[in-house]
């Protein structure tokens, strides 16, 4: 072989070897949706009484401590392979530990039942003996929680409480006996309450171990609804295979009855049941208990059906007596947040309110007496940690950089505020009990989490996780970097936004635009986070920009972050605002010089997917393509406690109700797709058949994909990434 040969063969293997890494650098639909690019996680993370340590689950299989301050492994409280019994576990899928740490409940076998609800079998986990024994032998349980000394244990069981005495040789009580499916539920949720006041667990015990407190919903009156099985895949359902089958449960739509909720409590000695003699309006919610420090006072909150009113009893777990303390009337609806977020020390509680137009914090005594106000300014907070009643310190997360940032602050009994997180972008806390040390996550649009141990000054003492070898997967992508921006529409209002482009952008071209969307009320997706966009880090987004495309999402009027004035403007009036400014978007995006204005598109799902539609059928003809995944297509059919916070009822509101993408079907333009899961218990199809029909008798075309036996989040098997290349693929088509 002669210089010029050998020389040839070197430039063909260097060649190959290019080819090669290029090839391992394309970013593909199914590596995103594989999880090639997850982001790794400090997972199952608890804080220990001794306010030093943290568990963590690792590998789905132990149970380890680690130091707060330093990281390191102190201890492993369970590990599978070394649990003495006669069951043998391969893995465990979640844990709690009891109060004093001497026992943990381990999860194993769960299966789903709605968004925050599961079953799963459940063992005691005696960490000194290092024994596992079943919690029970009777099925499944739901929602098991600890009483204080950590000797009774209280779960769920079709709809029925039960306790288990572990001073008793593990003796089990069924502390009621009425539950039946689609009628009583005693110590959980129906599905309008779980869903839409965000918990699981309706059952509390007292501070002294007495007494155990639930609420008990009552839903014979309300309307059932339905939606077939088939067959199907990714699960098979086998029972199906010649006759489909039904699920049928409680679904109350807008304006409809929903259940009679009370509240009940039991005396654990005596096995006395009473119920609480309640001021409750008649068709009022009870969307949290929970037993203070004092054993004789429950904190029940209730709102009325209009939820513009929260209030806060203190009941007497035995005389039934219950006192209002806190009346929070917050015109035109109060949000989720104050009762996701209320939290209880010795001695008194920490209230999130809207009152004085942004989020912020209130510490009560137990008697309802306003102590004073732990945070203000014209910026929200976000998150609540926790409150020291020693210190008088206060930590939680807020926005006062905007609101697509956030922030870990810490202030103290004068007032005084300290920055504890150091990066600009989303900061996430978890502190010690101590509130000597606090876990961080960071994260920003184009950068994956990185999980940090500080101190209480906020300064770093450990990184636990940096996702370094993410990044170096990212950096082979050479994707362009998201871009926030802001503009002025047509109607004089301010909208924030990012934009992903094409890593070899050139401003002299004209690129199609796909626009993506949430836009309902509280909601955010313009935030400098690794988690904005679609499947982390934009990264089904920077797979358009690889098609061809630019990708820009904006939050419109009625979305989070920026106070209760902008948030609440839609009320009464959903979708009519967000629609106008998606199209203000898109008319503000065809005068950019880069844009071709003859091909913008926009999708979304489930709220996403109704202002998808609302803003293809506004009028103005500016999108030229569009998808809708798993759309509410007339807020007639969605449930009350979501609808009627922001609609209220259709007889209180039929000009609201009334202006729907159904009624607008024959304004529709633009080549669309609709994308529904047949078995969505959240958004039902319903809502698509309904459309589809409209735009049928209205001669509109349009192309519906429906996913056999999928709910709200249409996944399975295959089923995610056919969704996504779906999208793709009607984008490629429709707007190039």
């Amino acid at each position: 072989m002669n210089k010029t040969q050998k020389l040839l063969l070197c430039l063909m293997a260097v060649a190959a070897l290019f080819c090669q890494q290029v090839v391992a650098a394309t970013l593909t639909l199914e590596d995103i949706m594989h999880g090639q690019y997850s982001a790794r996680s400090v997972t199952g993370v608890r804080p220990m009484l001794d306010g030093e340590r943290y568990s963590s689950l690792v590998d789905g299989r132990r149970i380890v401590t680690y130091s707060f301050k330093t990281g390191e492994q102190t201890e492993v409280l369970f590990d599978v392979a070394d649990a003495k019994g006669d069951v043998r576990l391969t893995s465990i899928d979640g844990y709690i530990l009891s109060p004093d740490e001497s026992n943990i409940l381990i999860q194993t076998n769960t299966e789903r039942i709605y968004r925050h609800s599961f079953t799963a079998v459940y063992y005691i986990y005696n960490v000194r003996n290092r024994t596992l024994v079943p919690l029970s032998d009777g099925g499944p349980q739901e929602v098991p929680a600890f009483s204080p000394d950590g000797t009774v244990i209280g779960f769920v069981r079709g709809g029925n409480l039960f306790i288990v005495r572990l001073l008793y040789n593990n003796a089990e009580t069924q502390v009621t006996k009425d539950g039946e499916f689609n009628r009583i539920i005693n110590g959980k949720p129906d599905w309008v309450n779980e869903e839409e006041f965000s918990f699981a667990r309706a059952f509390d015990f007292n501070a002294d171990n007495s007494m155990l407190a639930w609420i008990r919903y009552d839903e014979s009156a309300v309307k059932q609804f339905s939606f077939p099985w088939y067959k199907g895949l990714m699960p098979a359902m086998e029972q199906y295979a010649d006759y489909p089958g039904e699920y049928k449960y409680k679904y109350p739509i807008a304006g409809e009855v929903n259940s009679t909720v009370s509240v009940h409590t039991y005396d654990l000695k005596s096995q006395v049941t009473r119920k609480m003699k309640l001021p409750l309006d008649a068709d009022g919610y009870v969307p949290r208990i929970k037993f203070t420090s004092d054993p004789n006072k429950l904190c029940i909150l209730t709102q009325n059906r209009h939820q513009d009113r929260l209030d806060i009893y203190m009941a007497n777990p035995r005389s039934t007596e219950c006192k209002l303390v806190v009346r929070d009337q917050v015109a035109p609806y109060i949000t989720e947040e104050p009762y996701k977020n209320l939290s209880f020390h010795e001695g008194g509680f920490v209230l999130m309110s809207e009152r004085s137009g942004f989020n912020h914090l209130y510490l009560y005594d137990l008697n309802g007496t306003l102590k004073r106000q732990l945070t203000s300014g014209n910026f929200v907070v976000t998150d609540y940690y926790g409150y020291d009643a020693k210190t008088g310190e206060c930590f939680y997360a807020a926005n006062p950089d905007g609101p697509q940032y956030k922030a870990v602050f810490k202030s103290d009994a004068k007032g005084k505020v300290t920055r504890l997180s150091i990066q600009k972008g989303t900061n996430t806390a978890i502190f010690s009990t101590s509130h000597k040390y606090f876990m961080n996550v960071y994260s920003n649009i184009s950068t994956p989490p990185v999980t940090t141990l500080n101190d209480a000054k906020g300064k770093v003492l450990k990184t636990l996780e940096d996702n370094q070898s993410l990044k170096s997967k990212l950096e082979g992508l050479k994707l362009s970097k998201p871009e926030f921006f802001s503009f002025t529409t047509g109607e004089g209002v301010t909208l924030n936004g990012y934009m992903v482009k094409p890593a070899d952008f050139n401003p002299a071209k004209r690129y199609p635009v796909v626009m993506f969307q949430y836009s309902g009320p509280g909601s955010q997706q313009v935030i400098d986070s690794w988690w904005a966009g679609n499947s982390g880090g934009c990264l089904f987004e920077h797979y358009l920009t690889t098609r061809g495309f630019i990708c820009v999402c904006v939050d419109g009027r009625g979305t989070g972050g920026r106070g209760a004035a902008w948030e609440k403007q839609t009320y009464q009036k959903l979708g009519q605002l967000e629609a106008r400014d998606q199209v203000e978007t898109a008319l503000w995006l065809a005068q950019q010089s880069y844009v071709d204005k003859s091909h913008i598109g926009i999708w979304g799902w489930s709220y996403g997917g109704y202002m998808t539609l609302m803003s293809m059928m506004e009028g103005r003809q500016v999108f030229y393509a569009g998808v809708a995944v798993a759309p509410v297509t007339s807020y007639r059919f969605y449930d009350t406690v979501y609808t009627e916070r922001f609609m209220r009822t259709p007889k209180e509101n039929s000009a609201g109700y009334e202006d729907s993408p159904i009624t607008r079907a024959a304004k529709l333009s633009g080549r669309l797709l609709i994308c529904h899961g047949s078995a969505d218990d959240n958004v039902h199809w319903r809502n698509t058949a309904e459309l589809t029909e409209a735009l049928v008798q209205a001669d509109k075309p349009f192309h519906q994909l429906v996913y056999t036996n999928r709910n709200h989040s249409i996944y399975g098997g295959n089923t995610r990434l056919h969704l996504f290349r779906s999208i793709a693929t009607w984008f490629e088509e429709g707007l190039k």
